[in-house]
């Protein structure tokens, strides 16, 4: 028995190993004996496991896969539902022994026979559940089966399906309230009372709708309209908040990057990150959620001014900058999901993704998934663009920036953007914290607050601190600092 247990088990079961050895053991038998009778029984014993080989591999049952993530995506941390459905889609019977293939992070694969003892209708439903701690898209899947021949001598495993994404979002810190809003509340929502006069007739005034009480009519411009026309005496205007999330691998890897665990796969790729990355990234998400609650809409910015999520292989909106609602909400998790540091150029060589330094990354996220191109460049620094973007939304809410090492130069031509914001807030994710106290002065004589944590910092209690009042000095003109972006 340790014998068969060492023979490969792809090919025969320990009966088909059996059978092949009896039928050798039989064939040196006849040769020693001369008998005609042990060649023939010989000859039976080694062609049949053959035959069922070949049967195995030629005659090839078919099966359609159904898989459904409840929740889909998901949260770190958080577990999700899988719901695997198998049937049956050509002709074929008898059990199967199956097994749903997972990245190594999650655990041991699920093993399951086909069908199932609760199986209706020829379709066989299965349940697992499935915990990541890292954020990505993996592969799930895909379901290998393993058939056998009748007589249970030969054996062949293969997919029956090509898998599916799973994408896993980064979780959301619950963050205090603060006075970060301003005048505008905690709700995000604020009424600007408008005073009517002569010459706003036009402007403040709209036709007359349904249900419009009779007290808000403005007889004068009904008179000039010639139809019902009604006061508009109150705007409610939303707020809005920016957000710079600084993702260039020089500011938190120094073109370094680590690896995230995954799937190795031939489409495959490694996530390009730091731990200083994956704090500033949680700090983006719990930001949005937080401003998002109250009614924000968000706009989030690289540090050139372009789309965060443009290199994002996880956007549903790569070029989307502004997002708002709950649905917005969702599409900026699940493009942090696999945002990676920009500027790591890679190279595929003999299999593996490789940076041009040639270090092998550790296996990646998901095979089949869109993945980051090769020649990617940092995103010029805090230059005219940036501050343009910024001008065109002047005063009408926060500015939240959260960026890796900046230099002196940096921080600098960022410094006036406060200017533009209701209030600018800068959190800087480095090693050491203590070697940016020069950087962060230049960003507060600018206007800002900012604050430099390492990544084992606590995001709730370090955005607890800008609810203290600071004596900030008052911000220069933007103008002064354009024209100022450094390029890295």
């Amino acid at each position: 028995m340790a014998l068969l247990d060492k023979l490969p088990r792809h090919l025969f079961t320990r009966r088909g190993w059996g059978m092949l050895a009896a039928g050798a053991f039989t064939l040196a038998a006849a040769q020693v004996m001369g008998r005609r009778d042990l060649l023939t029984l010989a000859l039976l014993l080694l062609v049949l496991p053959l035959v069922c080989l070949a049967g195995v591999r030629l005659v090839k049952p078919r099966f359609r896969v159904y898989r459904e993530f409840n929740p889909s995506p998901v949260e770190t941390s958080a577990p999700a539902m899988v719901h695997l459905a198998v049937a049956r889609s050509g002709p074929g019977s008898g059990r199967v022994a199956m097994e749903e293939r997972l990245p190594a992070q999650f655990g041991h694969a699920p093993a399951f026979r086909f069908p199932s003892r609760s199986a209706s209708g020829g379709t066989s439903r299965y349940e697992y559940h499935l915990t990541s701690r890292h954020r990505g898209q993996f592969r799930i899947g895909p379901v290998t089966a393993e058939f056998t021949d009748p007589f249970g001598l030969a054996l062949h495993r293969q997919a029956i399906d090509d898998g599916d994404v799973l994408t896993v979002t980064p979780a959301a810190v619950v963050l205090p309230a603060t006075l970060l809003a301003g005048a505008r509340g905690n709700d995000g929502v604020t009424a600007t009372r408008v005073r009517a006069n002569p010459s706003d007739d036009d402007v403040m005034t709209r036709e007359y709708r349904h249900g419009d009480p009779m007290r808000r009519v403005h007889w004068a411009a009904t008179a000039r309209h010639g139809a019902l026309m009604v006061r508009q005496e109150e705007s409610v205007t939303t707020p809005e908040a920016t957000i710079i999330l600084d993702h260039r691998s020089g500011a938190f890897a120094g073109g370094t990057g680590t690896a995230m665990p995954g799937l190795p796969g031939q489409d495959g790729h490694a996530l390009a990150t730091s731990g200083t990355f994956e704090w500033a990234v949680i700090a983006a998400m719990s930001i949005s959620a937080h401003l998002a609650e109250r009614n924000y809409s968000l706009r989030l910015l690289d540090t050139g001014g372009n789309p965060a999520f443009l290199h994002s292989p996880s956007s549903p909106e790569p070029a989307a900058e502004e997002f708002s609602g709950t649905s917005g909400l969702q599409s900026i998790a699940e493009s942090l999901a696999a945002i990676h540091l920009s500027g790591t150029a890679r190279l595929r060589r003999d299999g593996m993704l490789r940076d041009i330094a040639g270090r092998n990354p550790e296996p990646g996220v998901a095979a089949g998934i869109r993945t980051p191109t090769g020649n990617e460049q940092e995103p010029t620094a805090f230059d005219d663009h940036l501050m343009d973007k910024l001008s065109a939304h002047r005063m009408r809410g926060p500015l939240i920036a959260v960026l890796g090492r900046i230099t002196a130069q940096e921080a600098a031509a960022l410094a006036p953007a406060a200017a533009y914001a209701t209030n600018a807030i800068a959190l800087v994710a480095v090693e050491r914290p203590a070697e940016y106290q020069d950087i962060l002065e230049m960003l507060r004589q600018g206007g800002w607050r900012a604050m430099a944590v390492a990544p084992k910092a606590q995001l709730a209690a370090v955005w607890n601190q800008f609810d203290q009042d600071l004596a900030l000095p008052s911000p220069p003109a933007p103008e002064a600092g354009r024209g100022a972006g450094v390029a890295r």
